[in-house]
């Protein structure tokens, strides 16, 4: 079973003073990117991502539909993060098609049916704000569904906190997010900072103990994180950062990167990135021929099309996960109660086994399913009040949040490919496999 924090330091009630920042960003495709030489600031990136996206500011919807709960999700079908888009929707249509089975949602005395309306953000920051705007005030759903990533949740985040319609969010995990007194978004995922965490404690229990670590992360605000927090982590338990660096968030070459890691020899290597980072680092690595005890990435293994690209030079591979089929948790009514059930429904629907992205889309519904039945009402505000204080316990985990809106009580997990299957290795209370440990020769692979 996993352990959960506890600590809860109760529902935001009042804006919270925003801490100064030292991370700058500029507008670069369409998403704030951290840079060496800072134009602008957080707050003044939110302030202009406002101003440019919303001329026209009306009162916040109360329903979209007599008999329908009506949510928006403004998701990537184009772009870097499209595969990763296409996973979120599979787990909020999973939500939807199983609710809408069973009969609804129940707010006070009626039952309502759930509708989800998309829209391309096209994995830019600003087109989402524009989207999410659109829904509210045009399309006059309900409720939003978060974006994949954590530049277009920041930016969205914007949006609703003007409008004062909650979303929740499932797969953006920058705690900069978190960090700006917003109080109309809440997270169902563990922080970025803990990615990259487990894959590190599970080395340091291995034989032989790594020693040295490579960090390579991609410069945006969630992979910026998951790299610091891995940096700051192996500190802490006493091993060598060799090698810290960032790329371009779009990038298509990362053959620099591979030969300065490979320069330095580490023990392990770790990224923090996204799918097609991953995919480009792993061929790299083999194509360089640079050997490592482990290799571990925030988003990739977990995929299928991570493996289906890869073949056998995807195994051995350490990704950290939200969520693993494995777990123990015992949810509550009103949806699947326990995760291997869910897999399994999930995989007779969309014939793959659910990977954390999924998961954590259906428990970002999961949220608003529950916080609706116990506000017993669709107004925007009891619900983000049931929001606030919402403690219940999923096929996902506990979803409950801290004063600023994440849900920093969730552990996370490791997952590792044996064999062209994806099986959970640690923690060991909730493994199904033993970690393969250290890496062999690529061509024993």
């Amino acid at each position: 079973m996993y352990m959960l924090i506890a600590d809860f330091s109760g529902p935001r009630a009042a804006p919270a003073s925003r801490e100064g920042a030292t991370e700058r960003y500029r507008i670069q495709d369409g998403e704030p990117i951290c840079v060496e030489d800072p134009l602008l600031s957080i707050r003044r990136f939110i302030s202009l991502v406002v101003v440019a996206a919303f001329t026209f500011m009306g009162p916040a919807p109360t329903r979209a539909d007599d008999n329908t709960i009506v949510f928006g999700a403004a998701l990537a079908a184009t772009g870097r993060d499209a595969r990763e888009g296409a996973l979120t929707k599979e787990g909020y249509e999973f939500w939807k098609d199983y609710v809408n089975s069973h009969g609804g949602i129940k707010v006070g005395g009626k039952t309502y049916k759930v509708d989800i309306q998309y829209a391309d953000d096209e994995t830019n920051a600003q087109t989402s704000a524009r989207l999410v705007e659109k829904f509210i005030n045009q399309d006059h759903v309900n409720f939003i569904l978060g974006p994949y990533g954590s530049a277009t949740a920041f930016a969205s985040a914007a949006v609703v906190e003007r409008y004062k319609v909650p979303m929740v969010e499932g797969n953006g995990s920058s705690e900069k997010i978190f960090n700006q007194g917003f109080h109309y978004i809440f997270a169902v995922l563990s922080p970025a900072k803990r990615y990259l965490e487990f894959v590190i404690d599970l080395a340091l229990h291995q034989n032989p103990r790594p020693k040295t670590v490579a960090i390579v992360a991609a410069n945006d605000l969630f992979s910026l994180e998951v790299a610091q927090g891995a940096a700051d982590y192996a500190t802490r338990h006493g091993m060598q950062v060799v090698y810290n660096n960032k790329y371009p968030a779009d990038t298509t070459d990362v053959s620099s990167i591979v030969s300065a890691i490979k320069a330095t020899n580490p023990d392990i290597i770790l990224n923090g990135g996204h799918l097609q980072d991953a995919l480009l680092l792993q061929k790299g690595f083999k194509e360089q021929n640079v050997l490592a005890k482990a290799y571990g990435y925030s988003v990739g293994p977990d995929t299928p099309d991570f493996r289906k690209a890869l073949g056998n030079d995807a195994n051995y591979v350490f990704g950290g996960t939200q969520w693993s089929p494995t777990a123990k948790y015992r949810g509550a009514p009103g949806f699947i109660t326990d995760s291997m059930a869910y897999a399994k429904a999930f995989d007779a629907k969309y014939g793959h086994i659910p990977d954390y992205h999924n998961a954590e889309s259906t428990a970002t519904c999961l949220a608003f399913q529950y916080a609706i039945e116990d506000a017993g009402s669709l107004d925007p505000q009891k619900v983000r009040d049931s929001l606030a204080k919402l403690n219940v316990v999923t096929f996902y985990g506990l979803l409950k949040f801290d004063d600023r809106g994440i849900n920093v009580y969730k552990p996370m997990a490791v997952n590792q490919i044996q064999n062209g299957n994806l099986v959970t290795v640690w923690p060991s209370a909730v493994a199904n496999a033993k970690p393969l440990y250290p890496a062999p020769d690529w061509s024993k692979r």
